[in-house]
């Protein structure tokens, strides 16, 4: 018989090969989707007949050439446990099945962002988190520029649980929990997301005919010797930069992890900051080492402690007392680490951070957590510390190398096209922040990924809400560009396709972090947008106010919305900000906005005869301010760029 191909496995005997196999993702403990058709498929010998039986009754199905066989359960009301039993030359049983509602999870690390990550915060979220009824299968990271059959997962499907949850997307998670607790049905999560990828790894080939650098890029990838050329190249580079500091950081060769260093020419420096704003303003890439002495009474000799160091750029190896205690090479994760007893001494401590950095900012990132916390006790790490430069180098030339799994339908083809076809309630998707340099762009690519998934699925227009990025970034005092309100506004022209939502969480960012650890308010938001897209709920406010409508008068433009619930608000001052008006000239100023019922009047003395208008265009447009009563904000928009 033909090889079957699923995934990465090969099955080698000719018993294996006749054997009726089943995808990963259909496994106990999996979830059915409600009232609608469900498909089940596997593989076995060609010609080979399967049976299938659910809730009682049979379906009969013959194996293709293709080694493939499918069938479709009737529809079936929630509920369950229910079994799958599959014959063919042998037999399978699916146990502890539930039919309830399934929500397709994807995008980057927003998505994947796990709830441990935010436990701090939601530690009653997660004590509480015992419900069988709502379900978490995780598809493992993997990229091909072919399509494949199956996925791998971790654990397969998971029943939130305090011991499972923290390894849940959060995101996700709440958005489940909000849709359980008003339906009480189960709910089950595929989620399929990879942290620092564009949308267009997540697109088919097909989709990416009409971006033809994407396209030719997949092609170039098909043959395995263009991918083994490609990485031996970029291992190369990556391993003779590497070498170049380790062999000539002064700090590495001198031993500066010990406490016998001596510090006495070492500068002092005020952190958490970078290097490149206070100490060390030339020095691109390369190695910093710090230094922070403390004292301890005797009675925390020999505790444990737990050392929290924000958030570090890029890569640091955090010592304590010359011991090791941790080591973090992404900038976006949080530093705690747990100092094991007998590290900690009476008397003087040291804590030596090694800094290493690629490229651009580096160090350590303002408004975290730098402490150091014993029993009940915390003693604040920020404040002067002993730096020292350990080996300067030219900038790590990352953009060089290439990321197969950025690259175009490698994700689609490994961890979207298995899955394609099982029955889903719809998707919901967080990702934007790697196609930010093209926004442009993502005002066609992310439409054109949707539609293509629905009609490679062929459940019609199916429900698919997402995530609008978060404020990020310092906030500035002048009206600007920007790229990341760009991307902004792209996500929220989509919403012209059927059946889509978009939750707007541009108030609820943190200006240091492209990680926002409020996923609950976000998944809140993304809840209301399904009730209205997805559950018909016609009587609920699902969104903030959304321009409509621009009229010139006079010297003011005259703003009118829709979705404005019970009235629109300056949420907290009572007097609108963050509006920009221009005239012909394209040069905004700051405006003044006043709330007239249900619409908004917009004007600037220095505009005589104002043409464009701005709301919220900044990347992190603090004090912006427009609600409805209901308490969801506006997103931003530009009648620059979109006629209204």
């Amino acid at each position: 018989m033909k090889w079957i191909k699923v995934g990465l496995f090969i099955f080698l005997s000719i018993q294996v090969k006749a054997n009726v196999i089943l995808p990963r993702f259909i496994s106990n403990g999996m979830v059915l989707q409600r009232n609608s058709p469900i498909p089940i498929w596997g593989w076995a010998e060609a010609g080979e007949k399967v049976a299938v039986t659910f809730k009682g009754k049979t379906y009969l199905a013959t194996t293709g050439t293709d080694n493939k066989w499918k069938i479709k359960l009737d529809k079936s009301k929630e509920g369950g446990p229910f079994e799958l039993i599959i014959k063919g030359a042998n037999v399978l049983k699916v146990e502890d099945i539930l039919v309830g509602d399934v929500w397709f999870c994807s995008g980057q690390s927003n998505m994947e962002y796990e709830l441990y990550k935010a436990a701090e915060k939601y530690p009653n979220e997660i004590a509480n988190s015992d419900n069988d009824q709502i379900r978490h299968f995780l598809v493992k990271r993997n990229n091909s520029f072919v399509p494949l059959d199956d996925v791998e997962s971790p654990k397969g499907w998971e029943k939130a649980s305090p011991k499972t949850v923290p390894n849940f997307s959060a995101i996700a998670y709440f958005y489940a929990l909000k849709l359980y607790n008003k339906y009480k049905v189960p709910i089950g999560l595929i989620n399929a997301s990879y942290g620092g990828t564009p949308a267009e790894a997540w697109m088919s080939e097909t989709a990416l005919v009409n971006y033809p650098n994407y396209y030719n890029r997949a092609q170039f990838f098909k043959v395995e010797t263009s991918i083994d050329s490609v990485t031996k190249s970029d291992k190369k580079y990556q391993d003779t930069w590497y070498n170049e500091v380790k062999l000539n950081d002064l700090g590495e060769k001198e031993h500066w992890k010990n406490n016998t260093t001596n510090t006495s020419d070492w500068g002092t420096v005020s952190i958490p900051s970078f290097w490149q704003e206070v100490s060390l303003p030339n020095v691109k890439a390369g190695v910093v080492w710090y230094k922070y002495a403390f004292t301890l009474p005797k009675k925390y000799a020999n505790q444990t402690a737990i050392l929290r160091l924000g958030n570090i750029i890029m890569r640091d190896e955090t010592y304590v007392n010359g011991t090791q205690v941790g080591t973090t090479s992404n900038k976006h994760a949080p530093r705690k680490y747990d100092i094991k007893k007998k590290i900690l001494v009476e008397g003087e401590n040291m804590i030596t951070v090694k800094v290493l950095n690629e490229m651009g900012d580096a160090g350590f990132i303002r408004d975290k957590k730098y402490q150091l916390e014993i029993g009940d006790t915390v003693i604040n790490l920020s404040g002067d510390w002993k730096y020292k430069l350990g080996v300067a180098v030219e900038p790590f030339k990352r953009d060089s190398l290439t990321k197969l799994f950025c690259e175009g339908t490698s994700l689609y083809n490994a961890m979207i096209n298995p899955l394609v076809g099982y029955s889903i309630k719809g998707v919901i998707w967080y990702q934007g922040e790697s196609n930010q340099s093209k926004a442009t762009e993502y005002r066609t690519l992310f439409p054109n990924l949707i539609t293509s998934w629905r009609n490679v699925w062929g459940q019609g227009d199916f429900p698919f809400l997402w995530v609008q990025l978060a404020n990020i970034n310092k906030p500035k005092t002048k009206p600007g560009e920007s790229k990341l309100a760009e991307l902004q506004d792209a996500q929220s022209n989509t919403l012209s396709l059927p059946n889509t939502g978009m939750a707007v969480i541009n108030d609820i960012g943190e200006w240091n972090d492209v990680h926002p650890m409020n996923k609950l308010e976000a998944a809140n938001r993304l809840y209301l947008a399904s009730l209205k897209v997805a559950y018909k709920e016609n009587d609920i406010v699902f969104s903030g106010p959304t321009l409509s409508k621009t009229e010139i008068k006079d010297n003011s433009i005259v703003l009118y919305f829709k979705n404005i619930g019970s009235g629109l608000i300056a949420k907290e001052t009572g007097k609108l900000a963050h509006f920009a008006i221009a005239d012909e000239s394209k040069k905004y100023v700051w405006a003044d906005a006043v709330i007239e019922g249900d619409k908004i009047i917009v004007s600037s003395k220095q505009i005589g005869h104002p043409k464009y208008i701005r709301y919220a265009w900044a990347d992190n447009p603090v004090g912006a301010n427009l609600y409805n009563k209901e308490g969801l904000p506006a997103s931003c928009f530009n009648t620059e760029k979109n006629k209204f």
